[in-house]
């Protein structure tokens, strides 16, 4: 069993050092930028949502 656990922890290792082909820093960089960017936007997208519905509920349906 413990032959078993070696050879696939081996296996593994050998593949992301030999086989995986690992990004650039500048791909990185460039990845992570995307990701702020839509992560912002979609943020931004939220709180819109957010307070057009606060606007609805609180002034039009139950005005106080």
């Amino acid at each position: 069993m413990f032959q078993k656990v070696a050879n696939y922890c081996k296996e593994s290792y050998d593949e992301l050092v030999h086989k995986v082909s690992w990004p650039t820093r500048k791909e990185l960089s460039s990845s992570a930028v995307v990701v702020l960017y839509a992560s912002l936007l979609i943020a931004l997208v939220v709180f819109l949502m957010d307070s057009v519905f606060q606007f609805v509920m609180e002034d039009i349906i139950y005005p106080h």
